[in-house]
């Protein structure tokens, strides 16, 4: 016989209280949960959340003063998506933060301290398509191949950094990128970041804040705007000569010179003597068979 519908109604209710229980239980402090959701926003938290449901999809840690990501515990987060810590003090290494977060779309690690990437550092994200690493004013190197394995990343924000320089292989394999920012950083455009700059006008990626994209060294390209200094640096670097390059083909010339002049010299003694020594060989024998007329 099955129960009463009232009593039917009570049990519903008892197993939702139950389970909203549960998850109250497992939300860090100072957080607040709902499905999938962890949001940790502006908590003034010093450390990483170590309660957090094993099932959480999104997780925002932003605006706290947490200055390192535990790679054990956040690698239990398996089926994170979404993981924003924008606006905290995170400069620790990550090559090993996210090995096993695998199904993360979203990364946001803007406005920290972070230093450098490498090709470990997101490696395993293969899933990846938004990457922000903005307002990180220690960031002066992204290795080569840096993003290698992610493939599906679109939209790649490396803005108000300290890098001077990005080398063309890190973002020129990424298939699927749409949106690229590099607005205020220190650029330094000599002649290595001609390929950089050709790219940007030939690729179709779109560059948030363009007007803001400009060289900062050298002081003769200071304030110029990227791409449109390709133009100055293919003159610069591939068809304006130096003084140093003229005297360096000067001294090519007076080498090539040099040495005409020393093989002709010695072609022509090599011909003289020979000349001579043909000469004197038919002398010797004219000689020789007047002496046998004569006898």
């Amino acid at each position: 016989m099955s129960p009463p519908n009232g009593h039917k109604s009570l049990w519903l209710v008892l197993l939702f209280g139950m389970g909203v229980m549960a998850k109250s239980l497992n939300c860090p402090a100072k957080c607040t949960c709902q499905y999938l959701e962890v949001n940790c926003t502006g908590q003034q938290l010093q450390d990483f959340p170590m309660t957090i449901p094993l099932d959480t999809r999104q997780l925002i840690l932003a605006t706290n003063n947490i200055s390192y990501l535990p790679s054990v515990e956040l690698n239990f987060l398996s089926d994170l998506v979404y993981l924003d810590c924008r606006e905290n003090a995170i400069s620790e290494d990550l090559d090993f933060a996210f090995i096993s977060l695998n199904k993360l779309i979203y990364l946001d690690l803007s406005f920290n301290n972070l230093t450098r990437v490498t090709f470990t550092t997101f490696s395993q994200l293969s899933s990846l398509v938004v990457l922000k690493i903005s307002d990180n004013p220690n960031l002066v190197e992204i290795e080569k191949d840096s993003f290698a394995n992610n493939t599906w990343l679109r939209h790649l924000d490396v803005s108000r950094t300290g890098l001077t320089f990005l080398d063309i292989s890190i973002v020129k394999d990424l298939p699927n990128l749409k949106s690229l920012g590099l607005s205020e950083n220190l650029w330094n455009c000599n002649c290595s970041f001609l390929e950089f700059t050709l790219w940007m006008k030939e690729s179709g990626v779109r560059f948030p804040d363009p007007e803001n994209i400009s060289c900062y060294s050298p002081a003769a390209l200071h304030g110029w705007s990227m791409p449109g200094v390709e133009s100055k640096l293919h003159y610069t670097c591939l068809l304006h000569l130096h003084d140093t390059d003229y005297a360096f083909l000067g001294l090519i010339g007076f080498c090539i010179f040099s040495a005409g002049t020393v093989a002709a010299w010695l072609a022509g003694m090599c011909v003289a003597l020979y000349e001579f020594h043909t000469t004197r060989g038919g002398d010797d024998e004219d000689e020789d068979e007047d002496e046998e007329a004569t006898t």
